[in-house]
């Protein structure tokens, strides 16, 4: 968790906005019915300045969500591209993590959210490791939760929507609450879904695997880039659902996500996940840090330069 220290910008419906004019009603109508969808995106130094990692494919999930919730935006990839950018420069932070948000807004009340204006906003912050930098070193304590992952017949877990969170947030509360730092949700199958907001890892015999989308996950895009950094690694790979079971026999686990990296885990409901090592999961952190860094020529296409 972090306590947020004003900048001096966010951008909103368009323009800059100073930090504390940033505002809604409070008959907003997504407050009261968690109608929003957002994006979690990174912005990191390199040699060459500040980048925003893989800035477009957040932008594309963003619109992807709001077409899955019929939320009509605004605006299109390239005008948040732009604003993001914008809003970087104009704060004057180099590394930051941001979060583009778009919302029902105050006019209409009442469960059909159409004839409520569609408002967006983008926000940014400084934001270390979501886990804890002695996390990303050390691994992480996480039990399965008792809450069930939000099932693909209530509500669409690949669009990245404010209500599902609900969710999230009392599977992370129950977690803390018995002194672990995180949680693993199971699908309403029985079988490992993900983190409260992380992918989840496996690492067993020299495979890392998976779970499907099929098994209730949200595509995450750092999932996707550890996908594309296993296949260069040249490590066998696959997307299958494992059992509650299965996590406790890991030679290793770890979380993805754009606020939490790449992080292992290194106790599941107080058994120990292999040697601690992590071997594989090191591997792949040091990929990650150079890609985001800009230290990697062959992943210099996901970069976005702040000019």
């Amino acid at each position: 968790m972090v306590d947020l220290r004003p900048l001096r910008w966010i951008w909103m419906d368009g323009r800059l906005v100073p930090w504390n004019d940033a505002r809604v009603h409070v008959l907003t109508h997504g407050l009261h019915y968690g109608y929003a969808v957002f994006e979690g995106i990174r912005c990191h130094r390199t040699d060459r300045g500040s980048a925003v990692f893989r800035l477009d494919e957040h932008l594309v999930r963003f619109l992807d969500s709001a077409r899955v919730y019929r939320m009509k935006m605004p605006f299109d990839v390239l005008t948040l591209r732009q604003a993001t950018v914008e809003l970087i420069r104009a704060n004057e932070t180099p590394e930051a993590y941001l979060r583009p948000i778009a919302f029902s807004g105050y006019g209409q009340m009442g469960l059909d959210p159409t004839q409520s204006p569609t408002q967006v906003a983008i926000g940014m912050w400084e934001w270390g490791a979501y886990l804890g930098a002695a996390g990303v070193e050390r691994g992480v304590r996480a039990t399965v939760s008792s809450w069930v992952r939000v099932d693909s017949r209530s509500l669409p877990p690949q669009a990245k929507c404010a209500a599902n969170y609900a969710n999230s947030a009392l599977a992370k509360m129950e977690a803390v609450s018995g002194g672990y730092d995180e949680a693993i949700l199971l699908n309403s199958q029985g079988m490992v879904a993900e983190g409260p907001g992380e992918n989840l890892f496996r690492v067993k015999n020299g495979v890392v695997s998976t779970p499907p989308a099929s098994s209730g996950i949200l595509r995450g895009v750092t999932r996707d880039t550890v996908i594309r950094f296993v296949a260069d690694e040249r490590i066998e790979f696959r997307r299958n659902d494992f059992s509650r079971e299965e996590l406790f026999t890991s030679d290793e686990l770890f979380y993805t996500g754009t606020a939490a990296g790449i992080t292992p885990i290194r106790e599941v409901d107080g058994r120990p996940i292999g040697t601690g090592a992590y071997p594989v999961t090191k591997r792949l952190q040091l990929r990650y840090e150079d890609a985001i860094h800009g230290r990697n020529p062959a992943y210099a296409s996901w970069l976005t330069a702040v000019p």
